[in-house]
């Protein structure tokens, strides 16, 4: 059985063909939808009339974001190894 679907999803008002795998449509139309909607605020927040500068925004705060985001993840993972490495001290330290 084939794995993949064909969409075609609308961003910024042009229409875009896609070819993904089934179980990323719920995802992708997500992903859509926000883009939309960081489109539209750009554009009621601004005298933006160029799509292509509004865009480059919407990709500028959502990359911001990722990068936010991933900062945090590594800072909790660099804090997960740290309690590791202590509860492994104190449990060498106790061992007989």
């Amino acid at each position: 059985m084939d794995n993949t679907l064909k969409i075609k999803v609308n961003i910024a008002n042009r229409t875009y063909p896609l070819t993904i795998k089934r179980e990323e449509e719920e995802k992708i139309r997500l992903a859509v939808k926000q883009i939309n909607d960081a489109v539209k605020r750009f554009e009621e927040r601004y005298a933006v009339q160029d799509k292509q500068d509004v865009l480059a925004m919407c990709a500028l705060q959502m990359a911001s974001q990722t990068e936010k985001l991933r900062s945090q993840h590594t800072e909790q993972i660099r804090e997960y190894q740290q309690f590791v490495s202590d509860m492994d001290a104190v449990l060498d330290k106790i061992s007989i």
